[in-house]
């Protein structure tokens, strides 16, 4: 399908459903870990994997190599936010630190306008693997203390739009 025919696609969904297919903003999310929010983040980013291929040379073919999928690797989800006094996710990275992760799932969802969710990856089997702590800096004294967590994951699963 061309990409002339997917706007029509959307165009003919938009007059005949009323459903729109306007971008989602990056700015209105959540993080939930566990079963809570776990306060407002700046910034989500690593939310991404990749599949590992290995080619195979088949005899007598010599136009192209098969290129076969074989492991999917998953990107770390790097959290940044304001510090705050209430600090669940310190905790959890501190568990980690003394040798006994907890393995948590979460979720990213993204809201719409009006604070509703519009679609969201589940992530499963995470721990926090890195913490990064606030600059501080006198100077710059008007500057939010922001801290980062690091987290690995077992993989990301996005709920399809049929489902929301």
């Amino acid at each position: 399908m061309t990409i002339t025919g997917i706007n029509s696609l959307f165009t003919a969904a938009k007059e005949t459903l009323g459903v729109r297919a306007d971008p989602m903003m990056a700015y209105n999310f959540l993080v939930e870990v566990g079963g809570l929010f776990v306060g407002g983040f700046s910034e989500v980013k690593g939310l991404g994997s990749e599949v590992d291929l290995e080619s195979y040379h088949e005899g007598g073919q010599n136009r192209y190599v098969h290129q076969l999928p074989t492991v999917v690797k998953h990107s770390n989800l790097v959290l940044r936010r304001g510090l705050t006094y209430a600090d669940p996710l310190w905790g959890w990275y501190w568990l980690t630190t003394q040798g006994h992760p907890l393995l948590l799932n979460g979720s990213i969802v993204v809201l719409n306008d009006q604070g509703l969710p519009v679609t969201w990856w589940n992530f499963r089997e995470a721990y926090p693997v890195k913490w990064t702590g606030p600059e501080f800096n006198a100077a710059e004294a008007n500057q939010i203390a922001v801290e980062e967590f690091e987290l690995v994951h077992r993989g990301l699963q996005r709920v399809p739009a049929s489902v929301l």
